[in-house]
């Protein structure tokens, strides 16, 4: 490493501790101490999750706008959206439809709907918004995106006539679908879907048999639900021509159908999708290394996580890239490639409580260490 070095510092929040901001300015004043002159690009990262808004108004100098919609049980609430660059807007479905919105014996499947989703989602495209990206983890929801096509303009209609709510309980009772309301900036629109999983909208490995439970579901409300499903996926194949039970439509409590169905949405890995608007492999161009990481590394990190991403993109650039997490289990090296070290930030075997009440401290010795040894290893080279 010649001359005044290029680092960039990618990594996503470590929950509850530090932020991406928080870890990249340690970062950056570790390196500035060893190596003077050098230069530091900060991209928060997100993987689609919880964080994903604020990272990308952060990593892409966009702004937060606020809107009031509807909670998953129709009560108002004030939810954030982004707006990027370009009229691209970001949405975290969790803001409006997600469960920490819900007590925990206000949590029911039946009762809960995507409605303000749909809210949120209308008020990006008065917002002028023509690319709309949808992150979907964290749903309190099991109504196959009916709500959130409701508050768009479809009318979900059942036997009679009458027109019905679009929450879970309401999935059996839909009968056909009148989308001549439907909003026409849709159609002018292109949606993306932020999806990690693989689901199938229906059966043993379907939104409401797998992810029911977590939101309140008891085994007769599961029942329930995959049959109104069933039901409902029926009357999309009818209206839109095709069938929605394919991989990724369970997400979301079936959201993840309702995108494709009634926005045209394509589904793609969160990761990738924050990636993408990031530009990072832009980022890339001329860096010596790239730091990523987060809370704790394990197995799971090479599904779709912000290390995995981070990695692989510096693996196809020729970017040496170091992880530095909070901690991290004996088989996470092992499965993730690209990664060409592992930093855990825990210097001494300590209770959880204390590592989490003293993050920034030991994030700051990590980062010491780090740049410490990369300024060795400069001078021995």
């Amino acid at each position: 490493m010649t001359g005044s070095p290029r680092f960039v510092f990618a990594s996503d929040s470590l929950k509850g501790t530090l932020s991406s901001a928080d870890a990249a300015r340690l970062l950056e004043e570790a390196a500035h101490r060893h190596f003077p002159g050098c230069a530091c690009v900060t991209i928060p990262m997100a993987d689609g999750g919880d964080g994903t808004v604020a990272a990308l108004v952060a990593a892409c100098g966009g702004e937060l706008r606020h809107a009031r919609v509807c909670d998953p049980l129709s009560r108002p609430v004030d939810a954030a959206y982004a707006m990027l660059p370009g009229g691209h807007a970001v949405i975290e479905m969790a803001a409006a439809s997600g469960l920490p919105l819900l007590a925990p014996a206000e949590k029911n499947p039946l009762l809960t709907s995507t409605y303000g989703t749909g809210e949120l989602i209308r008020a990006a495209l008065d917002a002028g918004a023509r690319d709309v990206t949808l992150a979907i983890g964290g749903s309190a929801t099991n109504d196959g995106g009916a709500g959130c096509a409701r508050a768009l303009g479809a009318r979900l209609l059942d036997a009679e006539g009458h027109e019905l709510a679009g929450s879970g309980a309401d999935l059996a009772r839909i009968a056909s679908i009148d989308l001549s309301g439907l909003d026409p900036r849709v159609a002018q629109t292109e949606f993306c879907l932020m999806c990690d999983v693989d689901n199938p909208l229906l059966g043993a490995d379907g939104a409401s048999a797998v992810y029911g439970p977590q939101k309140g579901a008891t085994p007769a409300m599961v029942a329930e639900l995959d049959a109104g499903m069933a039901s409902y996926a029926r009357v999309l194949e009818r209206t839109f021509g095709r069938d929605f039970d394919v991989s990724g439509a369970g997400a979301a409590g079936g959201l993840g159908a309702g995108a494709m169905a009634f926005l045209g949405a394509r589904a793609v890995g969160g990761m990738a999708r924050v990636l993408e608007l990031t530009r990072f492999s832009e980022a890339l161009t001329g860096a010596d290394l790239c730091v990523t990481g987060e809370g704790h590394a394990d197995a799971q990190t090479a599904r779709g996580k912000v290390v995995a991403g981070v990695a692989a993109a510096c693996e196809a650039a020729g970017v040496p890239c170091v992880a530095m997490v909070g901690g991290m289990s004996a088989d996470a090296a092992q499965s993730v490639p690209g990664v060409c070290a592992w930093v855990p930030t825990a210097v001494d075997a300590m209770p959880l409580d204390e590592a989490l009440a003293r993050a920034e401290e030991l994030y700051a010795l990590a980062a010491e260490r780090l740049f410490s040894l990369l300024e060795l290893g400069s001078s021995l080279g």
